[in-house]
């Protein structure tokens, strides 16, 4: 029995490895437990994981860093912009003439700018802009967003007050 166990788990870190056909790595249960344990607690001991999944606290350790090092999730500490001194947010719609990617790329350079996306709607481009007051936002988006080559237009979004911002939506 102990030998079927060991061969079990021996079939599963090597399904926990492998890539789908889009490129992304293929998750198993047991990868997909541990991303659920962390999300619930990005400080939670790896041995508490291991007793929670099922694996040693070395097997949790090995498959945490696998997850790292394919770009599966990242563990950071989360904290309130206004608690830090960042008293301005926004979501900019940006519309752009060309390459959407080009300009998508320019804006993750910028270190402000914290989350960007490509859409298809209104706006070709979405990007959350997180400022120390509105004079910072003002030159972020008039001096450098708009100064980029093939930006359109913009339209600025100003947060007046974040009611909900989580990380929760655990594996579906």
């Amino acid at each position: 029995m102990h030998s079927e166990v060991v061969a079990s788990r021996s079939a599963e870190q090597r399904d926990s490895s492998r890539e789908s056909r889009n490129g992304t790595p293929h998750l198993d249960a047991v990868s997909l437990a541990i991303i659920e344990q962390l999300q619930e607690d990005g400080r939670r001991p790896y041995a508490a994981i291991g007793k929670a999944v099922g694996l040693s606290e070395a097997a949790v350790r090995q498959r945490v860093q696998k997850l790292l090092d394919q770009g599966v999730m990242q563990i950071v500490a989360v904290t309130d912009p206004l608690t830090v001194g960042f008293r301005r947010q926004a979501m900019v719609g940006v519309n752009v003439e060309g390459d959407v990617e080009k300009i998508a790329e320019a804006l993750t350079d910028m270190s402000e700018v914290e989350y960007v996306v490509m859409t298809a709607g209104s706006f070709d481009i979405l990007a959350e802009i997180v400022c120390e007051d509105d004079d910072h936002l003002l030159d972020v988006i008039n001096k450098r967003i708009r100064a980029l080559p093939g930006v359109r237009s913009t339209e600025s979004f100003v947060y007046l007050k974040l009611k909900k911002q989580t990380y929760m939506w655990g594996t579906r």
